[in-house]
């Protein structure tokens, strides 16, 4: 079921332009200056924000950039991180087809793809985050060593997405196929994950680490 369109999300979004980055190739290469830290985290498909906003206070230390091109659930998580205490994080509510336009080779130190859309219809496939041609993009803007961390409830994309990996220039570097099995108080659980887990419902998690030419 689609969301109503919230008529304040759009304003908000304007308004906000400290958190939002409307324009976003103006950062290319400026986004550790911009944030004043050293290692920069990019989440695509931020969803209502709970993650990177999260995540952001658990790891001050680090810059986090959001992306999620919903208008209505970009401007829920544009509001989690105006209300947070932590200036480390901010928004671009846009769809990531264009991230190679807004980021610079080699300024990523890690991506997260967190309980991406399957698009399950084979036709869809190249539609999927995980699918080699963005895997392509995502190789250039990560740093020497930078990695991308995916989580999923889906054990299809998960099984697609190790395939679509080892075509690429990456190494498994580990891989969980019940990761909230145990705590891991090094990543946030979200609400929205919280509801898989307590359908007993298995997350499968893994990290990839680009591999040296």
């Amino acid at each position: 079921m689609r969301m109503r369109k919230k008529s304040w999300a759009e304003p908000f979004l304007t308004e906000h332009d400290d958190v939002v980055i409307a324009s976003p190739d103006s950062l290319k290469g400026y986004w550790k200056n911009r944030l004043n830290k050293q290692n920069l985290h990019v989440e695509i498909g931020s969803g209502k924000g709970d993650y990177f906003t999260l995540m952001a206070e658990l790891y001050p230390e680090a810059g986090w950039v959001g992306i999620e091109k919903n208008t209505n659930v970009a401007a829920i998580a544009a509001k989690k991180a105006v209300e947070s205490e932590h200036d480390n994080q901010l928004l671009i509510a846009q769809d990531a087809e264009k991230i190679s336009e807004w980021f610079a080779d080699g300024e990523i130190d890690v991506i997260h793809l967190n309980f991406s859309d399957p698009w399950p219809k084979t036709g869809y496939k190249k539609r999927r985050l995980s699918h080699r041609r963005f895997l392509e993009v995502y190789e250039k803007l990560l740093c020497e060593n930078g990695q991308i961390i995916m989580k999923t409830d889906n054990r299809k994309l998960f099984e697609f997405s190790l395939l679509e990996f080892a075509q690429c220039h990456f190494i498994l570097s580990d891989v969980n196929v019940d990761f909230r099995a145990e705590d891991h108080p090094e990543d946030v659980m979200t609400e929205y994950e919280r509801k898989f887990v307590d359908l007993n419902q298995p997350i499968y998690r893994a990290v990839w680490t680009k591999l040296s030419k």
